[in-house]
């Protein structure tokens, strides 16, 4: 049985998949949780598909998004200030 995603997003070359998984914490006791996958696809000099995947688990999203959007006011706030003071 191949395991499929319960949810999927994409957004040009980047796309997001939610899946859920089992583990066994002891004998006979199953848990459920969900994790995240962002992958990036792109075609190489040889014009063959590669991709790139990050695997997360929920309690790494907040840290992830946190340090994007640093990234995103470093990137369209402050060089956007400075191209302006030229």
């Amino acid at each position: 049985m191949t395991n499929m995603p319960i949810k999927t997003w994409k957004s040009g070359n980047i796309s997001g998949a939610m899946w859920f998984n089992e583990r066994e914490i002891k004998e006979g006791v199953k848990v459920g949780f969900k994790t995240v996958t962002l992958r990036r696809s792109w075609k190489d000099k040889q014009n063959l598909w590669r991709d790139e995947t990050l695997n997360i688990r929920r309690q790494d999203l907040p840290k992830i998004l946190t340090i994007i959007n640093e990234m995103m006011k470093e990137l369209y706030l402050v060089e956007k200030e400075e191209d302006e003071n030229e």
